[in-house]
């Protein structure tokens, strides 16, 4: 928060000088819970039904600390993100980390299974579980990107930081955006889902070391994922 009275600080509703801000530069609204919630879960959903071949074990532990982590946080603050404290932001980070562990560790699996000449899983059953697995690597920067972003949601809705992790095309032109517009979750999605698939900066620019570093891995993770199921799809073909 800042020290400033209301008046002279530009954060501040009811400020004469927040008006003149751009949605993303002052106190807002905070988004609501559910987006990312949804597609958090959906993540865990296919964290539960992978294949013994392709889940970490016990295939119950880790998916089932996702889940109780996910609930916590739902529970603790279920509808705006308008607050943190001692116990949302590790929560939040702790899932995040949760969320990483077990993709990395399913992308591993994958790997060794697409090189298994001894049998295993159908190669179609591999491919369709490739792609499950590299929109999960997706699902979980956007998660990073929307949780290290200038703070977390809920620093940004409070306008507190105005030095931006991402810069989206909407804070470049602003006249081009509606005057309250600020990212929110599904903007991260976006960023991640074309990182994974171009594997460069498309429309957003990072601009801390640590979104390059996140941009990189994520970058990375995909493009082994995409070769080995794309190089395995045209075995299959050609077979």
């Amino acid at each position: 928060m800042s020290d400033l009275p209301p008046a002279l600080d530009p954060g501040a509703k009811g400020s004469p000088k927040s008006s003149l801000l751009p949605g993303w530069l002052r106190r807002t609204e905070a988004e609501q819970r559910w987006p990312a919630a949804l597609i958090i879960a959906a993540a865990i959903v296919i964290h539960m039904l992978l294949p013994a071949d392709l889940a970490p074990r016990p295939r119950w532990l880790l998916p089932s600390l996702e889940g109780a982590l996910l609930l916590s946080i739902v529970v603790t603050n279920p509808l705006r993100i308008d607050r943190e404290n001692r116990i949302l932001r590790p929560l939040a980070i702790g899932l995040a980390a949760v969320l990483t562990l077990v993709t990395v560790w399913t992308v591993g699996l994958l790997v060794q299974a697409l090189f298994d000449k001894s049998g295993g899983l159908p190669p179609a059953h591999l491919l369709l579980w490739g792609a499950a697995i590299w929109l999960t690597n997706v699902i979980v920067f956007a998660l990073w990107f929307w949780e290290g972003d200038r703070g977390g949601p809920a620093a940004r809705a409070d306008g507190t930081t105005p030095h931006p992790d991402f810069v989206f095309t909407q804070m470049q032109n602003p006249d081009l955006a509606h005057h309250d517009w600020e990212p929110t979750f599904f903007d991260y999605f976006y960023l991640a889902f074309t990182n994974a698939t171009a594997f460069s900066p498309t429309d957003t620019l990072p601009m801390s070391t640590w979104a390059k570093m996140l941009m990189l891995t994520e970058s990375a993770i995909s493009l082994v994922t995409v070769l080995l199921v794309v190089a395995r799809a045209v075995n299959v073909i050609g077979a």
